[in-house]
């Protein structure tokens, strides 16, 4: 990993300089809902649910709001809901979304620090996305749509151009606690990752050489479709603080992003219609049969709570974990994701690989996990602590396909890191070295990319304390 070090660091939040806040209703829901559920459940595309401002609210302070604050000698550092690499928080949230009781119609930037939206368009813009996205049916039929982007700069002056692998990792773990409060709620959700890119940028007034929409999220179901908004998006050059007094570019993630950019509805279409496919061979090494919890045997803990509590550890505690408890992480995670990218919904195209330490009930050594058998493979046998324990996120597609497999793996990611502390237990994501991943899994992950690293285990620090 490069860390850039020279450079002044850019400011964490997106700061308009001419538009009133709007607060937020700060009262968060208690649903009730068993974490463990919300991850790995969905509410049916078909039901008709309207959000208010006090679900729209919860939704955004459960997936991007400020959650703790820690002071350390060199500053303040804010955390927000979802982890994010080096905690420097590049996903910008925004709504688009017809009337909502007590929210008018229309494009809304949501601020954390003031956990309030400023509103950068009046009216209801919601067909500007069906077209855009080539009439997704979900998007056509939301009365809400939430926006992700990702800014370069804030990334970019500490990891360079490998920011734009951290731009997945970060929104999809964003991406698993909107789709699991959304769930806890009773809100059908669906990730949207077919887009023609220009529009959604210039309906949010991004400068796509700083900022880029990278996924949408379509939220409820309602029957009226929008009004058609005026035909031209005008610019709204609104003023914002500058992130630093100077940026250094990186042309590579430019480019990256440019190739995987999708230019027309029609282009949108025939990329959605060739659905992503992954063959995930049947076992041929010895096996082992997972049983994770029931939903009457697994930790309770609610989903809002869960959220609250989730950290990255930074060290591990050298004692073993309960197979049941890896086997529910598994299980849990690994469920299925609402998405215009996996099709029939449920299936996966990323395959998830272990190096187990220290698990009772299982053998040591290098695992590929087989979710529709329920059971893991076991590759090689043996203590493999030096080489990191980790589960490895494998997939091989290319341009838009990759930024969906790239989406894919980041939402796994914060499932599991969800499903980890659903159990009292701690995760974090790593970064790591890409041929060594592929080498050391070889033969069978040969010709695949390494996607994500999770680490999962039991917290030191938590250890000491009890």
């Amino acid at each position: 990993m490069t860390v850039n070090s020279n450079v002044e660091v850019a400011w964490k939040y997106k700061a308009y300089t001419t538009l009133d806040p709007l607060p937020l209703p700060r009262k968060v829901r208690q649903t009730g809902v068993a974490a463990l559920s919300a991850i790995a459940e969905s509410i049916h595309l078909e039901a008709k649910v309207v959000p208010d401002l006090e679900a729209l609210a919860q939704l955004l302070y459960l997936t991007a709001g400020i959650t703790r604050h820690r002071k350390y000698p060199g500053g303040d550092i804010y955390f927000r809901a979802a982890a994010c690499t080096g905690a420097l928080y590049e996903v910008e949230v925004y709504v688009v979304c017809g009337n909502l009781i007590d929210l008018e119609a229309g494009v809304y930037h949501f601020a954390p620090a003031e956990f309030a939206l400023r509103r950068l368009r009046d009216g209801d813009y919601r067909s500007v996305l069906s077209e855009a996205t080539a009439s997704e049916t979900a998007v056509v039929h939301a009365p809400l749509t939430i926006i992700c982007t990702c800014t370069y700069w804030r990334n970019a002056w500490k990891y360079q151009a490998r920011t734009y692998r951290h731009f997945r990792w970060d929104n999809g773990t964003l991406l698993a606690n909107l789709l699991a409060v959304a769930t806890a709620l009773g809100m059908p959700a669906k990730v949207i990752c077919g887009f023609v890119d220009a529009e959604v940028n210039r309906l949010l007034d991004v400068d796509p050489e700083r900022e880029v929409a990278y996924s949408l999220v379509a939220l409820g179901r309602v029957e009226a479709l929008a009004q058609q908004p005026p035909s031209k998006l005008s610019a709204l050059h609104l003023e914002t603080v500058p992130l630093s007094r100077n940026e250094t570019v990186y042309p590579a993630m430019r480019e990256i992003h440019a190739a995987s950019s999708l230019n027309s509805p029609e282009e949108v279409e025939i990329w959605r219609d060739h659905a992503l496919l992954a063959k995930h061979p049947s076992p041929t090494g010895p096996i082992l049969q997972l049983h994770p919890y029931s939903d009457a045997e697994m930790p309770r803990d609610p989903i809002e709570q869960v959220i609250l509590r989730r950290g990255s550890a930074r060290k591990f505690a050298q004692v073993p974990i309960d197979l049941p408890q890896l086997s529910t992480i598994l299980d849990r995670a690994t469920r299925g994701i609402p998405a215009d990218f996996l099709n029939p919904q449920g299936a996966q195209l990323n395959e998830v690989y272990l190096i187990v330490n220290a698990v009772e009930g299982l053998e040591p050594g290098a695992y590929v996990y087989h979710r529709d058998h329920r059971v893991l493979e076991r590759l090689k046998a043996g203590n493999f602590r030096a080489q990191a324990g980790h589960l490895g996120l494998v997939g091989r597609f290319g341009n838009r396909g990759y930024r969906a497999v790239q989406l894919e793996a980041g939402i796994l990611s914060g499932k599991l890191y969800l499903a980890a502390y659903a159990q009292r237990l701690s995760a974090t994501g790593l970064t790591f070295y890409d041929d060594e991943v592929i080498r050391f899994f070889s033969p069978h992950a040969q010709g695949k990319s390494v996607i994500m690293l999770v680490a999962v285990g039991k917290n030191a620090k938590s250890m000491l304390q009890g």
